[in-house]
């Protein structure tokens, strides 16, 4: 299992795989622990093979992934109970932050507290939008 030798095979991803680092497996994705997690317990969930974003993954990659964010959802909440939430988001292409062009969904377990304020959650991405409240 893992990629097929389609010159990405030495990416980062292609690398876990074949080292057997993955966290738990799904049909056609695997979760790996994030080498720079922003919170405690973050997952990466990627497929079995090549492709450069989540736009470009096949159905099945995408219902793996689906099911394999919800089993590892309900592991985190067991093992952690200061988890209270959860962001969970992909970036497609540079401008929007990709910097490995892998598909990869980013699994990030949130606790209360962990931010002065949480709110406007996703629309942090860009500087200064976080707020629903002008300055």
């Amino acid at each position: 299992m893992g990629y097929p030798d389609d010159g990405h095979s030495n990416g980062l991803f292609c690398r876990g795989i074949r080292a057997g680092v993955a966290v738990e497996t799904v049909g056609t994705v695997s979760a790996f622990n994030d080498g720079y997690p922003v919170t405690e317990g973050r997952l990466l969930i990627a497929p079995l093979r090549h492709t450069t974003d989540w736009l470009s993954m096949t159905d099945k990659e995408i219902r793996n992934s689906e099911a394999l964010v919800r089993t590892l959802v309900e592991r985190i909440r067991q093992r952690d109970p200061l988890v209270t939430g959860f962001n969970l988001g992909t970036n497609i292409g540079t401008s929007a932050g990709q910097t490995v062009l892998n598909a990869r969904i980013h699994l990030i377990p949130r606790r209360d507290g962990d931010r002065a304020n949480s709110e406007g959650g996703i629309r942090g991405v860009i500087d200064g939008k976080r707020g629903y409240h002008p300055a």
